[in-house]
């Protein structure tokens, strides 16, 4: 499981190759409930610059723990 990160966690590229687990705590748009209750451990793998999150996660990984209708969800995470 795959993601990229945003300029927030980028920090000049020192996360790459970091395993951060995460999980989905609600949604950000109109998809009601878009949280599976799973988490999910993704490797940073690339940069997303201007992305607006702090973690775009591979299509895999998302939908591992939300709906993929969701689009956008807000996220808890820690590096492990």
């Amino acid at each position: 499981m795959i993601a990229a990160a945003g300029d927030a966690l980028w920090d000049n590229g020192a996360v790459c190759g970091k395993m951060f687990n995460v999980k989905c705590t609600g949604a950000r748009n109109a998809v009601p409930h878009p949280c599976t209750g799973e988490s999910v451990t993704v490797k940073i793998v690339d940069h997303c610059p201007g992305c607006p999150s702090t973690i775009d996660l591979s299509r895999e990984a998302f939908t591992q723990i939300a709906n993929p209708v969701a689009g956008i969800i807000n996220i808890d995470y820690h590096q492990v």
